[in-house]
């Protein structure tokens, strides 16, 4: 079968002569594959007549048309459809109470969606958009597996779910209010004292949400969903803007839960992944167009099979291109111009300060800047950008900044397309930057796309280029890994690195992602302190030192896959764990 998907935020009949129509083979035989039931609107497809010939697909002047071929048995699987010409599902993970059931695979794919099902907020309509089929009708199509149980139980028993959305950024826009008053607000089980100790929150209780880092805005996510009285807890990618020891301290709290609910997360942090779940189930499929669930598999196989492209278990090949990790990171030449140098920085906001020590930046060296949240990393950023100004010292700088911050706005009113030419004047025609920028991170594929209807991955990705792209002597990226799925956190890293290789410009990176920093670092910069009270930077120094400071602060060793070559965490105090801290080698043995 064919399956044809409009992208209708890209499709543009009025700007166009309908060359999907015109070249259509079958509609030059007078079969209307492709019509215009109004003719100032948009195409209807019909998937029975077409004959898959990929002309409309090349000829459509906004790339708004995709349609791909599938096995016609997978038409009884469909899960949910939007519409006529719509991205659509198929199949459903397999949830198995009393474990941590994982979901893995890229955006676009259809996994919020996907969530939002298995919470009870939307009805699967099991491809029948014009008339939806009843609650009694999905459970019927389940019936006599696990997930008809699930839903019996969801829509009949009376059975609760609650859902942690992924857009903690959105939080300081709905919510008022210290930090403290939205827990105990939204406190049903009289857990907020034990929630505030177990996520480490004692002391940013009084701190207003629109002051709240994204590690507390996630935290305070998190806590919500723990405090609320339910049978199934969903968590959509709970690790974004968190450091290892929070993602891994958010990890047992879930563990936990699972001992006692049904818990379903959404993860990207491919080493948090495989600490975290029992089973996992791969989504793969074309990005808008359709997502297919796989069977569960162990956490372990399904890492492997993501990474290397193939599901052995169903012989599909789920990715053109392995993901592969290096053995180390290559290093460049040593660096001996200074680009920028400060003194000693002081700054206070409310009952926050932050120290940083005296340190410099030479020209094409590329900063990473790792650190537990809360600590003034991304203060630390904005002084230098010059969206803020140290209470004493200085920065000696005459260099021009591109900063792109830990939460982008979407407040454009028009299209990605609208948005680059405001953001970049001529730039945004330049060969290196369509060639080595846009590309890799496939923004030509939203060009048309509104800015206010990108996902957050597609948000990131536009903020990442349109920074790499403008004209400077430094580039600024704070948590450029946050809502990326793990191939587009592995591309962000090559681009980055290439960029700046080939421009002989610098770069300073804040992230989480322990592998991005180590893959695109020359050194680091190292914070510590007591989140959400004060903290203090030590750098840049070299990479080993940096790490090794670091993970020792978290008490957080890692190792390689010796199949994979892919970032593993150590089990606690296990004989690996316990051997490379004797070493004083926190980082990969």
């Amino acid at each position: 079968m064919h399956v044809a998907v409009l992208d209708r935020d890209k499709c543009h009949p009025k700007k166009c002569h309908h060359e999907c129509q015109y070249y259509c083979p079958p509609v030059r035989n007078h079969v209307m594959a492709i019509d215009f039931p109004d003719p100032d609107g948009q195409p209807l497809i019909s998937e029975t007549l077409c004959i898959g010939c990929g002309i409309c697909i090349r000829r459509c002047p906004f790339g708004a048309i995709k349609i791909v071929t599938l096995p016609d048995e997978l038409n009884k699987e469909v899960l949910h459809r939007y519409g006529v010409n719509g991205f659509r599902i198929y199949s459903i993970p397999t949830i198995s109470p009393g474990r941590v059931s994982a979901i893995l695979g890229q955006n676009g794919l259809g996994k919020t969606t996907t969530l939002n099902i298995l919470s009870g907020i939307t009805v699967p309509n099991l491809g029948s958009y014009e008339r939806p089929p009843s609650k009694e009708e999905v459970i019927e199509k389940f019936a006599r597996t696990e997930m008809g149980a699930y839903f019996r139980g969801l829509y009949e028993q009376n059975k609760r779910a609650v859902l942690k959305n992924q857009y903690v950024d959105y939080i300081p826009k709905v919510v008022k209010g210290t930090i403290g008053e939205v827990l105990k607000k939204n406190d049903e089980t009289g857990r907020y004292s034990d929630v505030v100790t177990q996520l480490n929150l004692e002391n940013s209780v009084n701190k207003n949400v629109s002051e709240c880092s994204g590690g507390e805005l996630q935290r305070l996510a998190i806590g919500t969903v723990l405090e609320k009285d339910a049978d199934i807890y969903l968590f959509d990618e709970m690790t974004s803007y968190l450091d290892i020891n929070e993602r891994l301290n958010a990890s047992r709290i879930v563990q936990d839960l699972a001992r006692k609910k049904t818990v379903i997360v959404v993860e990207h942090d491919l080493a948090i992944l495989d600490w975290l779940a029992d089973s996992v189930n791969i989504v793969y499929g074309d990005p808008g167009v359709y997502g297919i669930f796989s069977e569960p598999l162990s956490t372990n196989r399904a890492i492997n099979a993501y990474l290397s492209g193939f599901l052995k278990e169903e012989n599909v090949r789920i990715r053109s291109y392995p993901i592969e990790f290096e053995e180390k990171t290559s290093r460049r030449d040593k660096f001996t111009q200074d680009l920028i140098s400060w003194t000693e920085l002081k700054k206070t906001l409310g009952d926050f300060a932050l120290e940083v020590s005296p340190g410099k930046i030479h020209r094409s060296e590329i900063v990473g800047i790792l650190g537990k949240n809360a600590l003034g990393k991304s203060t630390f950023i904005m002084m230098l950008a010059g969206v803020l100004n140290p209470d004493s010292g200085s920065i000696s700088q005459n260099v021009r900044v591109s900063y792109k911050p830990q939460y982008i706005s979407t407040s454009f009113d028009g299209s990605v397309s609208d948005l680059i030419r405001t953001s970049l004047g001529e730039r945004s025609d330049d060969s290196f930057v369509k060639n080595e920028i846009f590309h890799p991170l496939s923004i030509e594929d939203i060009m048309e796309n509104p800015v206010d209807g990108l996902s957050g991955g597609e948000l990131q990705r536009l903020s990442i280029a349109i920074t790499l792209a403008r004209d400077a002597d430094i580039y600024l990226l704070d948590e450029p890994s946050a809502h990326l799925d793990s191939s587009f956190r592995m591309v962000v890293a090559k681009v980055i690195r290439r960029v700046m290789e080939n421009t002989k410009k610098t770069a300073m990176v804040v992230d989480h992602d322990i592998y991005l920093i180590d893959l695109i670092s020359d050194s680091l910069i190292v914070f510590s302190g007591v989140p959400g009270s004060h903290g203090h930077s030590e750098g840049p120094m070299d990479m080993r030192e940096g790490m090794n400071r670091f993970l020792k602060i978290v008490g957080v060793t890692f190792r390689r896959d010796q199949n994979s070559r892919r970032p593993r965490i150590n089990k606690e105090n296990s004989s690996l764990d316990r051997m490379q801290k004797e070493q004083n080698n926190y980082y990969y043995s």
